[in-house]
């Protein structure tokens, strides 16, 4: 028996359409290449920080996991790269609730819808922000700094990891608390180079992430570190009081880092991701890495707690950022 020239050519064509054909991601044999975690900032802050050691940490139960910095917007140019990426679970993004935020209340054409766009696998930590001077400033704590300020109207500038970043907003929460209207505010594109710039003298004041790096050039004398504006204070520093402490009670400032894959991504590629992370945060070794790196971990927060975070942040934030009129775009 014979096949008709027409069919075969029917069969071939039909055998190489599928060959083409992309196929769907499945769990059951994810992962089989590397991932890739996409982190919003340059090296030398705290996603830096804390997004590094999770790759080594992933080597175990997921395989190579390569970081890339994507910084830009805030963090929101690597969370809408994720976004809109394959959803297959190979590009995971180290985002937060501050990154969120910024897209859900700064901008009037955000880069990409954070609650619909992106899906929250699990959470990692908390941190906080941190107010630092140049050693040169005449001021040992944040009471003395704010009446530094105000004595000296027009003469200081204050930057931050980049606009809409947490520290930029706790700067002009800070201001709008104790009435420093002559303090303006100077963006940078990260930690790593607005750090630079304190420790050089370029600018006087700055509003960073809590990290284990700020808190070793204070100890070394590079800067001052004044407060912080977590709940209590960090384990790894003891000696430095929080912002409420200082006399600022309304400077309680914290936003939860966690893993987020594309919308779409298959639900059993998500769970092995959230299995590997809650593994990871199992180890009294990695829990005290991330202790020692200066912020919280979080074993015990799921999605849906991140979630109502989330809507927490957003009605405490939204009418300050209207009162003063912050805008990114």
């Amino acid at each position: 028996m014979t096949f008709p020239r027409r069919r075969f050519l029917q069969l071939v064509a039909g055998v190489a359409a599928f060959s083409a054909a992309p196929r769907l991601a499945s769990a059951d044999n994810f992962p089989t290449r590397p991932i890739k975690l996409v982190l919003p900032f340059p090296p030398g802050g705290a996603f830096d920080i804390i997004g590094r050691p999770w790759a080594d940490k992933m080597s175990r139960t997921l395989g190579t996991v390569i970081v890339e910095n994507k910084p830009g917007a805030g963090g929101s140019v690597a969370a809408a790269a994720v976004a809109h990426s394959q959803p297959d679970g190979y590009t995971i993004f180290l985002g937060s609730s501050a990154i969120h935020l910024a897209d859900m209340i700064l901008r009037s054409q955000p880069l990409y819808d954070p609650m619909k766009d992106l899906a929250t696998v699990s959470m990692l930590a908390m941190s906080a922000s941190a107010i630092d001077v140049h050693p040169s400033l005449p001021v040992q704590n944040l009471r003395e700094l704010i009446d530094y300020v105000k004595a000296n109207p027009s003469k200081l500038t204050y930057g931050s990891p980049g606009a809409g970043t947490l520290p930029h907003l706790d700067g002009e929460l800070l201001k709008s608390l104790e009435g420093m209207t002559d303090l303006p505010h100077v963006p940078y594109r990260g930690a790593g180079p607005a750090l630079a710039d304190l420790i050089g003298g370029q600018i006087p004041i700055l509003v960073s992430a809590m990290t284990s790096q700020v808190l070793e050039f204070h100890r070394a004398g590079k800067l001052r570190l004044l407060a912080t504006t977590n709940r209590t204070r960090f384990a790894v520093a003891p000696e430095i009081p929080t912002a409420a402490e200082s006399g600022v009670p309304g400077l309680i400032s914290q936003q939860a880092l966690g893993l987020f894959v594309p919308a779409g991504t298959p639900k059993g590629i998500i769970a092995q991701i959230a299995k590997a992370n809650r593994v990871a945060l199992a180890d009294k070794t990695y829990q005290q890495s991330l202790i020692d790196a200066a912020v919280e971990p979080l074993p015990d927060w799921t999605a849906d707690r991140f979630n109502e975070f989330m809507s927490e942040e957003v009605a405490r934030w939204t009418p300050l950022v209207r009162n003063l009129g912050i805008k990114l775009d």
